[in-house]
């Protein structure tokens, strides 16, 4: 700042005051005689113009500040201001001159300026001095003087001088209240903008028309476009960066798009991530624009697996207890069947012999397909004539299915999958669908769509009674399930073999029937 002891505002305003006594002092020396002033005694108006430009020019600088201090140097330019133009007004023929209205405003200056009672001192020298000067002019003979308008003239050197004051404490108050204000503001900013550089997730800010507004670097990392900096995103088509992005911004013209967000294979790499939308809240400054917060899917299927390595013991000990008890129906019906002479009784302890012998195999192919998880070779399946192979096989089985499906599929659609693991897993699919439906032909209904970044979703729907939201939530879980005769590993597995292949099986929207979606690319 200029000057020491003074705040910005009140040294800006100095200095434009400063500006006006350097204009007026050199109007008063060198236009002054043209302008009628001095009349009475010339040579002394000469001496006092000079006086004052000097007196002027001599505070007026930062360094007269920084010797006498902030509050002396206004104060004794103030007093220098009312004794010249006093001088000059007694020079000039009196208050007729107009010098008290140039005194109202040095006043009016003051008050912006001065502090506390300062400003009234100032009114009252620039009174005292008025009333003087007429009041020799008045004892002296030489003109009549109008007192009721001198007074005016010295009430309104009060009122200008106390209401520039007040609306200077105005000023200054809403200052004060606007740098508290922008400093909270700006810590705020500060935190915010560090809370979003920092943070493990990508965020994209996107306008209603699609166009991008803000990005943190995360995003710019996860899009594959490291050597790009997060403000070289502003003003980009979000569509132009990845058109799998597309949907996420029209979440009610795309049903596939669920409310927690869905996963997209994004930039140059086909980094998968998981990406939500959620949209600017009615009324407020953020109204129609979209924000997108991007998760590093790939890395949460990283530590996901370490979870499921470590709850793989947990896993092997809940195996031992579920095979102890068909072990033990096994062991007692061959013993059994050792003593039993009865034909019909020997039909049927061989009978639960094979049932439970078969649900043990059936308990530990699903395990081992667990282990071969990692194995996954995918390959471009023609998926229509894929999934015909399943139907065929499930039917040579049980020739009563072949009305339940109803194939919706485009024989020229590619699945890019694990030729074991997709056969398992629509299998397990087709199981589950033709248990719970009504056994109506058409039950069991296979479509495909189209999505977005070359992948495409094949839906499994049965009009059986669905899932309720009890087993919804541990429908994906080990160990769960409702048939009684049922492992509870099926959807577990045929979910761990989807995205050992990068794909996604998930549970759709609700409605009548289960609804399941496998959703891949087209092409390895």
């Amino acid at each position: 700042m200029p000057y020491a002891e003074g705040d910005r505002a009140r040294s800006v305003s100095l200095r434009y005051l400063n500006l006006f006594r350097l204009i007026l002092a050199g109007l008063f020396l060198v236009a002054g005689r043209e302008l009628g002033l001095g009349d009475e005694a010339p040579r002394i108006y000469q001496l006092v113009a000079l006086g004052y430009l000097g007196a002027v020019l001599a505070l007026g600088f930062p360094d007269a500040a920084r010797r006498l201090g902030f509050e002396r140097t206004v104060a004794l330019q103030v007093v220098i201001d009312v004794i010249a133009l006093s001088l000059i007004m007694w020079l000039s023929g009196g208050y007729r001159s107009g010098i008290p209205a140039l005194i109202m405003v040095m006043l009016a200056g003051a008050g912006l300026i001065a502090e506390g009672r300062m400003v009234l001192f100032t009114a009252a020298l620039a009174t005292i001095a008025v009333l003087i000067e007429n009041t020799w002019r008045y004892v002296g003979g030489r003109q009549s003087v109008d007192f009721l308008q001198v007074g005016i003239f010295c009430a309104g050197f009060f009122g200008i001088a106390v209401v520039a004051r007040l609306l200077a404490m105005r000023a200054q108050a809403n200052a004060s209240l606007a740098a508290e204000r922008g400093a909270a503001l700006a810590k705020q900013q500060a935190v915010n903008e560090h809370i979003i550089r920092d943070m493990r997730d990508g965020v994209i800010v996107v306008d209603a028309r699609g166009c991008i507004l803000h990005a943190n670097p995360q995003a710019v990392d996860l899009l594959g476009m490291m050597h790009t900096r997060a403000e070289g995103l502003e003003g980009l088509a979000l569509g132009d960066l990845d058109a799998a992005f597309e949907p996420m911004l029209q979440p009610a013209a795309a049903p596939g798009v669920a409310a927690d967000g869905r996963l997209l294979r994004v930039g140059p790499g086909g980094r998968l991530i998981h990406c939500r939308a959620v949209a600017g809240e009615a009324g407020s400054a953020a109204a129609g624009d979209t924000l997108l917060y991007l998760t590093d899917y790939e890395d949460i299927q990283r530590q996901l697996q370490q979870i499921k390595l470590a709850a793989l013991g947990r896993l092997t000990a809940s195996m031992a207890h579920e095979i102890r008890n068909p072990l033990s129906a096994v062991t007692q019906a061959a013993e059994l069947l050792r003593e039993e002479k009865r034909g019909e009784m020997q039909v049927r302890l061989v009978r639960i012999i094979n049932d439970n012998a078969r649900r043990i195999e059936r308990m530990i192919r699903d395990v081992l397909a667990l282990g071969r998880r990692e194995q996954a070779m995918p390959e471009a399946l023609p998926l229509a004539a894929f999934v015909g192979e399943v139907i065929d096989g499930r039917v040579f089985r049980d020739a009563d299915e072949l009305p339940l499906y109803a194939v919706d599929i485009d024989p020229g659609l590619t699945l890019a999958m694990d030729r074991a693991h997709l056969h398992q897993i629509l299998d397990n699919l087709l199981a589950n669908a033709a248990r719970c439906c009504s056994g109506r032909p058409g039950a069991i209904r296979l479509w495909t769509e189209a999505l977005p970044g070359e992948r495409i979703a094949l839906h499994v729907r049965d009009d059986g009674p669905g899932f309720g939201e009890a087993v919804v939530a541990h429908l994906f879980e080990p160990f769960f399930t409702t048939h009684p005769k049922g492992t509870g590993l099926g959807l577990y597995i045929a979910r761990e073999l989807a995205e050992a292949n990068d794909a996604e099986l998930a549970l759709a929207s609700a409605g009548p029937g289960a609804h399941l979606v496998l959703s891949a690319r087209k092409h390895p």
